[in-house]
């Protein structure tokens, strides 16, 4: 999983905290983290707007920390229109200059553009059933169930096909480690550590990895 620290030992299991709740290393001391592991990560994200977010900051975060795109995920949001598809999708060459000015994100050109031209793939799935549609397709038969750091995966067969099947609708700086990060992310995929009091906290799997509901969790919007 990509927000964990490099100097996570790879046999760590949950850790408990000042509050009695166990946590994986990643999530154990920074506050940021914590917060963003307690109320947000792994939790379903089903409409195209937060999963297209999703997709941008994941992008971003290549390369970098979790925690990094956390602290400047307000900076974020104000620079690409709280990530609206549609307003993306019309930046021009004055919002690419813009953004490539804003000392608030990261600067990246490649990462800026991949961004702009997601938004208009995204814009142009919506009569083949939408983003949301093709990522919760990359659903697998069975979760993960990792007691330790080493046993979490970084990438799946079903990451892999994910993103062939978004490089092939026109999506860029996609590849299987960052989907498979994103299917963590929205709830997909349930890599919480057995021990840690958020497993389970999708509410899509069994205990034994299996799942509870072959449906999406909720049902899709356009914009969520």
């Amino acid at each position: 999983m990509e927000t964990s620290s490099p100097s996570t030992p790879p046999d760590a299991g949950p850790v408990r905290g000042a509050d009695g709740l166990n946590r994986p290393a990643w999530a154990a001391t920074d506050p940021l983290l914590r917060e963003y592991y307690d109320t947000e990560w792994g939790v379903p994200v089903t409409d195209e707007r937060g999963l297209f977010e999703r997709i941008s900051l994941e992008a971003f975060q290549s390369g970098l920390s979790w925690a990094t795109i956390l602290r400047k995920r307000p900076a974020f949001r104000e620079a690409f229109a709280q990530f609206d598809p549609e307003r993306v999708a019309a930046f021009g060459e004055p919002e690419f200059t813009r953004l490539m000015e804003n000392p608030g994100i990261i600067r990246n050109r490649a990462k800026i553009t991949a961004t702009i031209g997601n938004a208009r793939a995204v814009l142009a799935l919506r009569p083949e059933g939408g983003l949301a549609r093709v990522i919760w397709d990359a659903r697998p038969a069975l979760t993960p169930l990792p007691r330790t750091h080493t046993e979490i995966p970084t990438t799946s067969p079903e990451s892999i096909a994910l993103a062939r099947r978004l490089r092939s609708l026109g999506f860029s700086f996609i590849g299987p480690t960052t989907m498979f990060a994103l299917m963590e992310a929205v709830g997909i995929v349930d890599t919480h550590l057995l021990g840690s009091h958020r497993r389970g906290c999708s509410g899509l799997w069994a205990e034994d990895g299996t799942p509870r509901a072959q449906a999406l969790p909720a049902e899709t919007g356009t914009n969520g």
